[in-house]
C-alpha cells in the first residue's frame, strides 16, 4: 500500500510530504486505520531539540483519529468501518499496564520515542525502500493511513466530527486528565493552570465542566481572554506578586495546580499560591534543573510529574467526547486544520503561538 505522509529527515530540516509503503497489512491484534486528521503535539515538535535521540527518518504524528479499514485476526474487539482515537503506546503486560497506569509502562518511552517497535521496521519504508523509523508513539499519523495496536485505538460514535478528535489522544487527554483523574477536581474545588496552550485551555475546560473555580496565567492575552472565556480568570504571567493575587482569587490558596510551562519561576509561583496540602501537578518537560524556593513545599504541599493526564484512553476519551456533546467541553474551538501538504506551515503557526491546536487532514 502506498500512500502520502510527512517525513522528517534531518532535525533541522522541513518536512517533506512524500509518498511511503506499507509493505504488509496489520499482524495479530494490530488494525490499519484511514487518517481522518492529526493533531500536531509540542512534543512531535520537540524531536528537533532532542536531537540523535528519536531516530529519523520518520513519520512523526500521534494524535490521529480515523477508519478502521483492516483488521489482524479476530480479537481486536473492533470491526473495519469503526471509527476510532488512537492513543499512545504500551507493552499492556507490566505491572502498570495490568494495573491501569499505561501512561508509566515500563518500555513507555522505547515503544513511544526512541524507535517503537522495531518487528515493524521493515514494514514501513519510503518510495525506495529506504527504512522509515516505525511507529512513532504507536502511530506516525502525520500519514494517510496508520498502523497501530487495537487496544491504543478507541472507538468514539460514528456522528463526532472524526477529523477534529485526535488530540483527545494525547494532548487535550492530558490536561483534561491531570484535572479529572490525577486532582480529582470537583465542585468548590479551585485550579490554577500555568500555560493556557493546548494542553492548559483543555485543562481549564475540565475544571469548569468539574464544577471548580478556574485561574488561568500565560503571556499571551489572545490565550488568556480564550481562557475566560472558557470561565477562567485570568491572570498575565508578569503580574507583580503572582502568588499573592492567585491566593486572592481562590480565598487562600489553590488546592490545585497545573504546570504545563516548564518555568521554573511559574512552577515556584504556583506552588507558593497552593493552600496547605495543595498539589502541584507537572506535564511539560523539565530541560534545566528545577530549584524551588524556601517555603514552596510547607504545610503539606507536594509536586508530581503527570503522564498522558495519568489516563486509561479508553475510559476518559468517551467521557471527553461526552462532555462535548454536552457543550462542557468545547475542544473543536481550540483547533485550525491544514491540509497534510501544509504541514510546515502548521508548525511555523504552532511555533509563533498563531494557533492552539493544528490539526493536519491527509486527504
Amino acid at each position: 500500500m502506498r500512500f502520502d505522509a510527512a517525513v522528517l529527515r534531518s532535525y533541522d530540516a522541513p518536512f517533506a510530504v512524500e509518498e511511503v509503503l506499507l509493505s504488509a497489512g496489520p499482524a495479530e491484534g494490530e488494525v490499519l486505520v484511514r487518517v481522518a486528521g492529526c493533531g500536531m503535539c509540542r512534543t512531535d515538535l520537540a524531536v528537533r531539540s532532542s536531537a540523535g535521540r528519536s531516530p529519523l527518518p520518520a513519520v512523526l504524528g500521534h494524535e490521529g483519529a480515523g477508519v478502521v479499514v483492516e483488521t489482524g485476526g479476530s480479537g481486536t474487539g473492533l470491526d473495519v468501518g469503526d471509527h476510532v482515537v488512537l492513543s499512545f503506546d504500551s507493552c499492556g503486560h507490566c505491572a502498570h499496564c495490568r494495573g491501569a497506569a499505561p501512561a508509566y509502562c515500563d518500555s513507555f518511552a522505547p515503544l513511544n520515542l526512541f524507535g517503537g517497535r522495531q518487528e515493524h521496521a521493515a514494514r514501513f519504508t519510503d518510495a525506495a525502500g529506504g527504512a522509515l523509523a516505525p511507529r512513532w508513539f504507536g502511530q506516525s499519523a502525520f500519514a494517510g493511513f496508520a498502523l497501530v495496536l487495537a487496544r491504543n485505538a478507541v472507538r468514539v460514535d460514528p456522528s463526532l466530527p472524526l477529523e477534529l478528535l485526535g488530540p483527545l489522544g494525547c494532548g487535550f487527554l492530558t490536561g483534561a486528565g491531570a484535572v479529572l483523574n490525577t486532582f480529582g477536581a470537583g465542585p468548590g474545588d479551585t485550579v490554577v493552570v500555568l500555560g493556557a496552550g493546548a494542553v492548559g485551555l483543555a485543562a481549564v475546560m475540565a475544571a469548569t465542566a468539574a464544577g471548580a473555580r478556574v485561574v488561568a496565567v500565560d503571556r499571551h492575552p489572545e490565550r488568556l481572554r480564550l481562557a475566560e472565556e472558557f470561565h477562567a480568570s485570568p491572570l498575565p504571567a508578569a503580574t507583580p506578586d503572582l502568588p499573592g493575587h492567585i491566593r486572592r482569587l481562590t480565598d487562600g490558596g489553590a488546592r490545585y495546580a497545573l504546570d504545563t510551562t516548564g518555568s521554573g519561576r511559574l512552577i515556584n509561583d504556583g506552588l507558593l499560591a497552593l493552600r496547605p496540602t495543595g498539589h502541584l501537578g507537572l506535564v511539560a518537560r523539565l530541560h534545566t534543573p528545577l530549584s524551588l524556593d524556601v517555603g514552596t513545599l510547607e504545610q503539606g504541599r507536594r509536586i508530581s510529574h503527570i503522564c498522558e493526564g495519568d489516563a486509561v484512553p479508553a475510559l476518559l476519551v468517551p467521557r471527553l467526547t461526552a462532555l462535548w456533546r454536552a457543550g462542557r467541553f468545547p475542544f473543536d474551538r481550540l483547533i485550525r486544520t491544514y491540509p497534510l501538504a501544509d504541514v510546515n506551515e502548521a508548525e511555523r503557526d504552532c511555533d509563533a503561538g498563531l494557533v492552539v491546536k493544528p490539526v493536519l487532514i491527509p486527504w
